[in-house]
């Protein structure tokens, strides 16, 4: 899928067409799942960047096909709300447990000489339960209420004016996006982008890598709820009030 790109271009819509545009923009610590609604040029600016730089990058690397985007991009919202249930909320729960002990573990042996690793451990601890709590609601709530307007735009139904308004959650969990992609980019800058230091063990290096893996994944989970669920879901909205 090819698009053109200009400074004006918002970044989710970048990485909504094509997801190998999200490495270029982790590259220069641009933001594209909770910052999706910016321009390339205002993204860039605030990281220091030049945008020509960036569009080129980013050209290059979209000549990469990505049937994953299109396939996504295709899904009915209520089997995009399963997905993200079955791949991203399903990894945070099998791999919350594991971070969190390993953690712990690393603490008790190098907490004297590494004094991060307690705040990386209480920072992770926070975020573990934020996203739970997180996913619950969009579980419960969110998730329910899109499948209903799916089913009633299937029907050919309407709703009444009074009764939209119901994805005003959406406005919070976008918040909270927010809150804990920064607590991760903090980790990130205490662990030295998760590098393992000198002295690390084989536990260092097992914690560090599935840290990373766990916020690459996190950035997708993200990025699929804010750049593509989310405004689908006020677009089906409107059409249906």
């Amino acid at each position: 899928m090819k698009m053109g790109i200009t400074n004006e271009t918002l970044i989710g819509d970048i990485v909504k067409t094509n997801y190998t545009a999200a490495h270029v923009f982790e590259k220069y610590g641009i933001d594209y799942c909770c910052g999706g609604d910016r321009s390339l040029d205002r993204a860039c600016s605030s990281e220091g960047v030049d945008p020509e730089l960036v569009i080129l990058q980013l050209e290059e690397a979209m000549k990469q096909e990505d049937r994953g985007s299109k396939y996504i991009e295709n899904l009915p919202l209520s089997t995009l709300c399963d997905y993200i249930v079955e791949t991203h909320h399903q990894y945070v729960h099998e791999k919350s447990g594991f971070i969190r002990e390993k953690l712990q573990k690393l603490c008790d042996v190098h907490g004297d000489h590494h004094p991060e690793l307690f705040k990386i451990r209480d920072m992770f601890n926070v975020a573990s339960e934020n996203l739970k709590l997180h996913m619950e609601k969009e579980e419960t709530i969110l998730f329910p209420y899109i499948r209903e307007m799916e089913a009633m735009k299937l029907r050919g139904n309407h709703m009444n004016a009074g009764a939209g308004n119901k994805l005003d959650p959406i406005g919070e969990l976008k918040a909270e996006h927010t809150v804990e992609g920064d607590r991760f980019r903090q980790m990130a800058v205490l662990t030295n982008q998760f590098q393992v230091p000198s002295d690390g063990c084989n536990t260092f290096e097992v914690t560090y890598r599935t840290l990373d893996e766990f916020v690459r994944d996190l950035h997708r989970h993200i990025h699929l709820e804010n750049n593509i669920l989310f405004p689908k879901s006020a677009i089906l909205e409107n059409e249906l009030t």
